[in-house]
């Protein structure tokens, strides 16, 4: 796991400096802790930050072919990388480094711009051809790491994370129909960031830059759902499911240091360590967060399935420390980002990263197998749009409007107003309701000054996703919402860097591409059969899991914000979000916040979503505005050349 940067300044551009990629690489450097790598080459500079796991002393990246005109920068782990030396050593091929990352140089050599279609694993990299003075990005599949991309008078920056970039002056504006967006959703969906000029590269998807011809981005893998009646039994099925899965695990163990797995006491995670228990071949650590609140605890789950396979377990029971806990969140997603599971995501890494350097994590599993409540709210949506017009449209609403404010973990009365005020919308529009934060008309009276700007077309983003579906299965179509939005820019975002904070790799098995495809593939009525949700693997895991906790309802990370924003939050709140301060912001109507938070505090509604969301955006506000201040206070690097351009024995690593 790593964090790479670069500046591409294209024919007849100012040499890059590099001071500039170093002050970059400092913006990052918990991504990695122990190895930083810099290669200059005229108007083109990369850098890399290193987190050792695979071959650590020879794997200092750049990592380049045997005459160094091709290097490469990788952040993540390419997990077939053991096939693909092979065939490259058959071809005669000489790889030094033993680091999965060395084959990615000699794999372009063989296929050009078509080597990343060969690569699986999660990986952001960055690589360049000397000879051809070409640079390509690329991002994997699923976007399990991340990629910024920023552009400014004809030059390219890219970076890990966007702090990088506004370390070296990128961002010094805001995008306002990415404000819109996370004010929507509590995160900025690709391709947009927060930020004017900057955009995320998207999964699957390949940028080539060249000083010769115009920039091509081209997408060189699309997840397309196929599901078809089953033909075969429930049991052939799930050994499928379960074979395969246990080969990612396999494939996902491949390291040089220790490998643990983060244990949530759920169906996705205690799979992971019953099959890692089979083929790690040594006794395992397993990572456990709980909280006070027993509405949201469930270390119990957690604790027995490390009894059941005799894991080395650690586990922290979480007390919100506002003080310390909020500014570190905002720092390191450097954009806005309101999911507040991060929360014990981050404690969960901290706690992990004292014993290991690596775990394994059960995202993905929701997406791939039909794990989420709403899904079923999409499922039983259309019975309710049956009901005459009288007693959908108008009785119901009005009696679960009256339902009491409940402050619990996913609560009935949060559930029920969802759904019904959903239930008669469009199947991607419905599916975009279950999960707003602030509705296009909230925004309305919420947002002034330039943050009206911009129309609010985020249920614009789901329905697009869900033509990617290639399927006119309703379920496939809300998976590939939330496989192609909701997956990679708040799940995986929020693994990446919560983990990376405390320079930790996290490896998710259950986005690994065979798995994937196969799940999408298989009969929908797999995933979701009756109330229960993800059959199938359930059904593969059956022998290997406590029935428990196949039988439990879902937790995840869900954390007690709007108690929290009652009790140990509430001075912050106020703090952080009084008219004074949200005035000199210019952005959101000062009377509507405190509105909402008067109300909330005297528990006539549950506003803890919308109440977070503002309070993390007005934390990361003030951060960019006080780091984009530093940043043209420092005297801009200098511009003489490091190196010649033409010649290999210039080139500086």
């Amino acid at each position: 796991m790593c964090g790479i940067v670069g500046v591409w300044r294209g024919a007849g551009g100012a040499p890059v400096a590099e001071q500039t990629l170093r002050r970059m690489c400092a913006a990052i450097v918990h991504r990695g802790p122990d190895d930083e790598g810099v290669v200059v080459d005229g108007a083109f500079g990369m850098g890399i930050r290193r987190l050792s796991i695979n071959d650590l002393a020879g794997g200092h990246q750049p990592l380049g072919n045997e005459d160094g005109s091709v290097l490469v920068v990788c952040n993540g782990e390419i997990y077939n990388s053991p096939a693909l030396r092979r065939d490259l050593e058959a071809r005669g091929h000489h790889l030094p480094s033993h680091s999965d990352v060395a084959v990615i140089p000699h794999l372009y050599e063989e296929c050009g711009e078509d080597f990343v279609a060969e690569l699986d694993g999660m990986f952001a990299l960055a690589l360049w051809d000397r000879r051809r003075r070409r640079l390509v990005l690329a991002r994997d599949r699923l976007g399990i790491k991340p990629l910024y991309v920023g552009e400014r008078g004809g030059a390219v920056g890219f970076a890990s994370e966007v702090t990088a970039l506004v370390a070296d002056g990128w961002c010094d504006a805001l995008d306002f129909a990415s404000l819109h967006h996370y004010l929507a959703l509590g995160y900025v969906p690709a391709p947009g960031s927060i930020f004017a000029g900057v955009r995320k590269l998207e999964p699957g998807t390949q940028l080539t830059l060249e000083e010769e011809r115009s920039p091509v981005t081209r997408r060189y893998w699309e997840l397309r759902f196929a599901p078809v009646a089953a033909t075969r039994s429930d049991d052939d099925y799930a050994d499928e499911v379960l074979t395969t899965l246990r080969g990612a695990v396999k494939s996902h163990l491949l390291s040089d240091v220790p490998v643990g797995v983060f244990l949530s006491g759920g169906v996705d995670s205690s799979g992971l360590v019953a099959l890692m228990s089979e083929v790690a071949g040594q006794r395992i650590q397993t990572f456990s967060v709980g909280f006070e609140e027993k509405s949201f605890d469930e270390l119990d789950l957690a604790r027995a399935v490390a009894r059941r396979y005799g894991t080395d377990h650690h586990e922290i029971v979480v007390r919100p420390d506002a003080l310390r806990i909020l500014p570190a969140l905002v720092h390191h997603f450097g954009e806005p980002f309101a999911d507040s599971s991060a929360v014990p995501v981050y404690y969960v890494s901290e706690l992990a990263r004292r014993s290991v350097k690596v775990v394994l994590s059960g995202e993905g599993g929701d997406e791939v197998f039909g794990g989420y409540e709403t899904y079923l709210a999409g499922k039983y949506a259309a019975l309710y749009r049956r009901l005459p017009d009288v007693i959908g449209h108008t009785l119901i609403p009005a009696l679960v409007d009256r339902l009491p404010v409940s402050h619990a973990r996913v609560s009935l009365d949060y559930k029920a107003k969802r759904f019904v005020h959903g239930a008669h919308l469009p199947l991607a529009d419905g599916h975009f309701w279950w999960k707003v934060v602030l509705s296009e008309a909230v925004q309305s009276d919420l947002c002034v000054g330039p943050a009206r700007n911009g129309a609010l077309e985020t249920p614009g983003l789901f329905r697009a996703a869900a033509e990617r579906a290639g399927s006119n299965d309703w379920l496939a179509r809300l998976q590939a919402i939330d496989t192609h939005v909701y997956l990679p820019d708040n799940i995986l975002t929020k693994a990446d860097r919560m983990s990376m904070a405390h320079s930790l790799e996290a490896r998710v098995p259950y986005l690994d591409r065979a798995l994937v495809e196969l799940a999408a593939r298989l009969p929908s009525s797999l995933k979701l059969r009756g109330f229960t949700k993800k059959y199938v693997l359930k059904h593969a895991l059956r022998r290997h899991v406590p029935a428990e906790i196949l039988r439990a309802k879902k937790r995840g990370f869900n954390v007690p914000v709007a108690s929290w924003l009652r009790g140990e939050l509430r001075d912050m709140l106020h703090d952080v979000l009084a008219p004074a301060a949200l005035r000199r912001m210019g952005l959101f109507e000062p009377g509507y916040v405190q509105r909402l938070i008067e109300e909330h505090v005297g528990m006539r509604s549950d506003h803890s979503r919308p109440l977070w969301t503002l309070l993390v955006f007005t934390i990361w506000h003030e951060e960019w505005r006080q780091r984009r201040a530093t940043v043209e206070r420092t005297p801009s690097p200098s511009l003489a050349p490091t190196c010649s351009p033409s010649s290999s024995a210039g080139l500086r690593t």
